[in-house]
């Protein structure tokens, strides 16, 4: 009888130990790194985060990414070695806190720059989880590739004299906020900016955009004729591959 109580009583202990670990909460850094760049935070709004259940679909936590864009230095300069962190405590991220009761495969997005519709893209992974097993430092780090652009001129539907010169001016910026400046980190001369212009039952232009003394902005001039006008400016990196487009539309009467 005693031995029987005893078996009982290790049985419950086992079990009882088995539940308190997997009922722990779970924790995942995640991060939004721009590719050639730095980490997207809150400078230019965040990065949205979904972590969800990549089985079921359902979402298990979701948030912004905040804080700095992280250090220069240690992020584009710093030969890094196995196990280096890119990040310090101050670097942009979301912590995930995920209530899980056993091993479960999850997906990570990142939408970023979230507040930039027109530069907005998707990236993803999925990986596994344990509860209690907690995912910390760099984290899981996704990168977004491409450029912000905005169209500073003309402004949207604005008409225009086609005795009028057209003044076409673009902002670009990494997909972290970092500036384009001629001979900076990221330097403007580097990058191919163009406006293609398009209008019904004429023949389409595309005119180089220059860089200007003010940081990130890039302006061309054109001289067009009487039509309805989509314009649409691009940035283009021959080396890494990062792209960035933004349209408008314009009446030349």
């Amino acid at each position: 009888m005693k031995l029987r109580l005893s078996f009982f009583s290790l049985l419950f202990s086992l079990l009882f130990s088995f539940g308190s670990l997997t009922a722990q909460e779970t924790t995942v850094m995640v991060r939004a790194l721009a590719k050639d760049a730095k980490f997207i935070g809150s400078s230019i709004g965040g990065a949205k985060i979904i972590v969800s259940n990549a089985e079921t679909g359902e979402i298990l936590d979701q948030g912004f990414t905040s804080g700095s864009t992280g250090d220069t230095k240690l992020i584009l300069k710093t030969p890094q070695k196995r196990y280096d962190n890119l990040t310090d405590e101050k670097t942009a991220g979301f912590q995930a806190t995920l209530n899980i009761e056993e091993p479960t495969f999850i997906k990570v997005e990142a939408q970023a720059p979230f507040n930039k519709k027109q530069a907005r893209v998707v990236s993803s992974t999925q990986l596994w989880v344990i509860p209690g097993k907690n995912i910390t430092g760099d984290g899981v780090v996704l990168e977004v590739p491409g450029f912000v652009v905005d169209i500073l001129s003309p402004q949207t539907h604005e008409r225009i004299k086609s005795s009028s010169e057209v003044s076409l001016k673009a902002n670009i910026v990494m997909m972290c906020g970092c500036p384009v400046t001629e001979g900076g980190i990221w330097d403007a001369n580097q990058y191919e900016v163009k406006a293609i212009l398009d209008a019904e039952g004429k023949e389409s232009m595309e005119i180089a955009l220059k860089p200007t003394e003010k940081a990130s902005t890039f302006q061309a001039e054109a001289n067009l004729d009487k039509g309805y006008y989509t314009i649409t400016v691009y940035a283009f990196d021959p080396i890494t591959g990062n792209t960035g487009v933004d349209k408008t539309n314009i009446i030349i009467n």
